[in-house]
């Protein structure tokens, strides 16, 4: 149920969906199979097994998911086969195929193989909190957390959603971190840590596992690196590590949840939302947490 990857967005002071009208929203951008033809296709999907509703709302926390589905091709299969096509045509043409010839060649092959391929479907977990303002999408890549704003852009226009600008930066708060061994308050340091120099050289070094020694990192500080990955525990529950793009990767919650599974209820429908709850609150205190300390420049509300 943990979201893996933290993509940070805050929500507009504007928002003002109810979980009931999101839901008819993204509906209308179900997710539909795209068949024996179609190389890829996406849309939205309900976030629970057994369940329609694609806005699934807990104590109004709401919980998304958006489906991505795409035909596995390998280039090195069209290539074969390319191959063999341009052989082809060479003898019946008495003369090898040019380039736009072998374009159209590669075209057709193409379009004849994806019926025939295998495809990989993969789930986008989106969490929406209307009351403290975040959106956070379950993903570590770019290109993926663009792709579902976009959607939800398409669903809801327009859609109320603002990047997270901070005044300290992740990377000069992490290195001031290290080397003052005294992270925010109810965080702490773990054992893995990145320090990267600028310039084109961009030389760095990893700690995996290992004891941050203050001395070591102020040398390699000191020589004009700085800190763009750290491992860090919010209040002994939740591990994860903040890179200096504002990423949050590896989360990992604690001994949290085996104190949920111990009280867990025996339905999977209350023990799914119980988790979800979790989720939201401890994620929500961290995030807090941690953009105070990097001094969030905050949402001024919109006038009605």
């Amino acid at each position: 149920m943990w979201f893996k990857n933290l993509k940070l967005f805050r929500l507009s002071t504007s928002w003002n969906w109810t979980a009931e009208q999101l839901d008819a929203l993204l509906a209308k951008e179900q997710f539909v199979s795209p068949g024996a033809a179609a190389p890829v296709a996406s849309g939205w999907t309900p976030p629970r097994e057994n369940d329609v509703r694609m806005a699934y709302s807990v104590d109004r926390q709401i919980l998304c998911a958006f489906r991505s589905e795409k035909k596995l091709l390998p280039a090195s299969v069209i290539n074969q086969f390319v191959k063999q096509r341009a052989i082809e045509l060479e003898e019946q043409q008495g003369f090898k195929p040019g380039r736009k010839q072998l374009r159209d060649l590669k075209e057709e092959v193409t379009n004849a193989l994806i019926p025939r391929a295998f495809s990989l479907t993969k789930d986008t977990r989106v969490w929406i909190d209307p009351v403290h303002h975040w959106l956070v999408i379950d993903t570590a890549s770019a290109t993926k957390a663009e792709e579902i704003l976009s959607a939800l852009g398409k669903a809801i226009y327009p859609f109320p959603v603002e990047p997270i600008q901070v005044a300290i930066s992740p990377a000069v708060a992490m290195t001031q971190w290290l080397t003052s061994g005294q992270p925010p308050a109810n965080f702490t340091i773990d054992q893995d840590a990145e320090l990267r120099s600028g310039g084109d050289q961009a030389a760095a070094i990893r700690y995996v596992k290992h004891t941050l020694d203050s001395a070591d990192i102020e040398k390699h500080i000191q020589s004009g690196k700085q800190c763009t990955r750290l491992a860090l525990t919010w209040n002994d529950k939740v591990s994860f590590v903040l890179t200096e793009t504002l990423d949050i990767k590896r989360v990992a919650p604690q001994d949290i949840l085996d104190e949920a599974d111990r009280a867990a209820p025996a339905n999977e429908a209350e023990k799914f939302d119980g988790e979800f709850t979790l989720m939201c609150a401890e994620l929500d205190q961290l995030l807090s947490g941690l953009l105070d300390s990097l001094e969030e420049k905050k949402l001024i509300p919109q006038a009605a």
